[in-house]
């Protein structure tokens, strides 16, 4: 094994793990200045919550932990109750990880445990956005899936893949393949349905891809439009 080809993917896996953690935060701005939570899952936010308090990312579960809190504020009672009921489930759970591995397993054991739990619920934080994928294939409608989000999931699991494939970890690679796969899956999702739409992009939707178009432009050119229709 190269040691560092090796060490070099688990530094650009750390970057673009900040960046995993970071990317929802153009979704919160939205949530936060509509006061809503809209069609939006908190299931992920909440699943990666989990997944960093199992692998020990403290900064990770700090920052998923805001989202978290952010969207209990803002969500629908019904949703509130269901997100609220989960995070007592996930604190539950991540608690009595700690107190077994602490207290009833020693040496490999306690690792084979540790990584076994942590690859599951990586999986499932993965896995969560598959349902708004759905909801993507159903609407043919992306504004529910943020461009940099499935970005993120992709260049995160895809550096942290390759880091366990160099390292012979089963538990980094097995977790990290699943999540390369689907972050391109949302990334061809997201392109064929984004191409497929006609309609010019609202001001969150262009942010999100990165194209900054300030809305009073598109009203210009709408109204230009109109003129130039009323002049024939």
């Amino acid at each position: 094994m190269d040691i560092n080809t090796h060490f070099f993917f688990g530094i650009f896996g750390n970057v673009a793990a900040m960046l995993l953690f970071l990317a929802p935060t153009i979704t919160f701005k939205r949530i936060i200045r509509h006061k809503s939570t809209e069609g939006f899952s908190g299931i992920t936010y909440l699943m990666s919550f989990l997944s960093c308090l199992l692998f020990g990312c403290l900064t990770g579960a700090a920052i998923e932990f805001i989202y978290v809190v952010i969207f209990i504020l803002y969500a629908p009672k019904k949703e509130k109750a269901k997100i609220l009921g989960i995070l007592t489930i996930v604190l539950t759970m991540s608690s009595a990880v700690a107190l077994v591995s602490l207290f009833a397993l020693r040496g490999n054991t306690r690792k084979l445990f540790c990584g076994f739990l942590a690859t599951i619920f990586s999986v499932i934080m993965f896995a969560s956005p598959l349902s708004i994928m759905m909801i993507v294939i159903r609407t043919k409608s992306v504004e529910f899936m943020p461009f940099f989000l499935s970005l993120s999931v992709f260049l995160c699991g895809t550096s942290w893949f390759i880091y366990g494939l160099l390292g012979r970890d089963p538990f980094v690679s097995v977790s990290n393949g699943f999540g390369c796969g689907l972050g391109a899956m949302q990334l061809m999702l997201y392109f064929i349905y984004r191409v497929r739409d006609n309609k010019k992009p609202t001001p969150e939707e262009s942010v999100e891809m990165g194209l900054p178009i300030p809305h009073h432009q598109e009203k210009k050119s709408t109204a230009n439009g109109s003129a130039l229709q009323g002049h024939d």
